[in-house]
């Protein structure tokens, strides 16, 4: 992974993260969690439309997908909290 993919993912997480936290959840996080969230949203996404046969592509399916996943992830955390 070079700088370029690297910032990339960061950027995209970090959106990711951030839509997800404002469509989930009524608190606001900090970047580095939003980050961190959309990471893992997009590593969740990017299975689950694999696995559903999805083929989005670009910068906005990586979105897409990352808010997605996103979204999913921290719908199993306020599960898990309850």
């Amino acid at each position: 992974m070079n700088v370029e993919e690297l910032i990339i993912l960061l950027v995209v997480g970090a959106i990711a993260g951030w839509v997800a936290g404002m469509l989930m959840s009524k608190k606001r996080s900090s970047l580095p969690i939003n980050i961190i969230v959309g990471i893992i949203g997009a590593v969740i996404g990017r299975y689950l439309f694999d696995l559903l046969d999805i083929s989005i592509r670009g910068f906005a399916g990586s979105l897409i997908s990352a808010t997605a996943g996103a979204v999913l992830l921290l719908f199993i955390v306020k599960l898990i909290k309850k």
